[in-house]
C-alpha cells in the first residue's frame, strides 16, 4: 500500500513548526504589505502583521505561485506514493482552482479536496486525513470521506471594529457608521463555501450568547447524535481569547476545545479584537 502526504496551507492556522510535529507539509500563504510581498509565519509574523495593520498599511492577500505548489509537491512524490492537499475553501480564495488545475499535470497522484474549510476547521480536516493515513486508507478513500463531510462545520464569527468589514466593500460606509454609533457587532457565519452575515446585536456580550445559542442548536439539531470537534479561533489579545475558551468550555462540558489563533487571510478582512467558535463532525 502507497505512503500519502498530506498538505495544507496556513489558513488552516497550523505553523510550520506545529506542522512538523503533526506530520502535515504547510503551504505558507502570500500577502502584499505596501506591494511588499510576505509569507505568513515564514517572513511575517501574527505580531508584524498586526502592527502594519493598525498602522493603516496597503496589505492584500494572494495565492500560493503554481511554481512553489509544483515543487512542494514534486518533492513529496519523491519520498511518497500519492499527495492529499487540503486548501483554504474555493468560496474565500482562489487558490484550491489553481491547484485543482496543477494537479492535472500529476496523473492522480496528487488529490486536491475542495471541503469547504477554513481556519480551525480546515485544520482538522488535515488532522483527520493524517489519521486516515495512519490506518492504511489510500488517497482516493481519504478524498471520499473528507468530501463526503465537506458540508458538516460551521463557523461563527464576531467584529470588534466594522472598519475592514467597510473597507473589504463587505458592508456600507453609512452601515459601518451607524453600527459604530450603536455599537452594533455583526455575528458572522460560514457554513460551507462563504462568508455570510448571521446576526446584528448591541455589545459583545449579546455577540458571545448569539454564537454560543447558534452553536448549541447545531450541535443540538443539526448533529444530532453525532459527536462534534469544537474549536474557537480569535484576533484579540490572549486574556480575551482564554476567557473565551472558558465560556465555551463552561456551556459545553464535557468537550475539549482547541483555540487557535485566526489566519491572516482571514484577520485581513476582519481586523483585531475578533473572536470565533466552530465545529465540525467528527470522522
Amino acid at each position: 500500500m502507497g505512503k500519502v502526504a498530506v498538505v495544507t496551507d496556513s489558513n488552516s492556522g497550523i505553523t510550520q513548526e506545529e506542522g512538523k510535529k503533526l506530520g502535515i507539509r504547510i503551504l505558507p500563504m502570500p500577502f502584499y504589505i505596501n506591494g511588499e510581498l510576505f509569507y505568513e509565519d515564514i517572513t511575517l509574523s501574527q505580531e508584524e502583521f498586526y502592527q502594519k495593520l493598525g498602522e493603516d498599511a496597503e496589505i492584500s492577500t494572494s495565492q500560493p505561485s503554481p511554481a512553489d505548489v509544483m515543487e512542494l509537491w514534486e518533492e513529496l512524490l519523491s519520498e511518497y506514493d500519492e499527495v492529499i492537499h487540503i486548501p483554504m475553501s474555493s468560496g474565500l480564495s482562489s487558490s484550491c482552482q489553481t491547484a485543482k488545475m496543477l494537479s492535472a499535470e500529476f496523473d492522480g497522484k496528487v488529490r486536491v479536496i475542495d471541503n469547504q474549510r477554513v481556519s480551525v476547521t480546515q485544520r482538522q480536516s488535515a488532522l483527520d486525513a493524517v489519521e486516515m493515513v495512519r490506518r492504511g486508507m489510500t488517497a482516493s478513500e481519504i478524498e471520499e470521506v473528507l468530501m463526503q463531510e465537506r458540508l458538516e462545520a460551521s463557523i461563527y464569527i464576531t467584529v470588534d471594529t466594522l472598519k475592514y468589514l467597510k473597507k473589504g466593500g463587505r458592508i456600507t460606509p453609512a452601515a459601518a457608521a451607524l453600527g459604530t454609533v450603536l455599537n452594533l457587532k455583526p455575528v458572522l457565519q460560514i457554513q460551507g463555501e462563504k462568508l455570510d452575515a448571521f446576526a446584528k446585536v448591541r455589545g459583545i456580550k449579546a455577540a458571545k450568547r448569539t454564537m454560543l445559542n447558534a452553536m448549541e442548536k447545531d450541535i443540538e439539531e443539526r448533529f444530532k447524535g453525532r459527536r462534534v470537534n469544537l474549536e474557537a479561533a480569535y484576533t484579540c489579545t490572549e486574556e480575551e481569547a482564554r476567557a473565551w475558551k472558558e465560556e465555551i468550555e463552561e456551556r459545553f462540558p464535557g468537550y475539549e476545545v482547541h483555540m487557535d489563533k485566526l489566519s491572516l487571510s482571514v484577520a485581513c478582512h476582519i481586523g483585531p479584537g475578533a473572536l470565533a467558535v466552530a465545529c465540525s463532525r467528527e470522522i
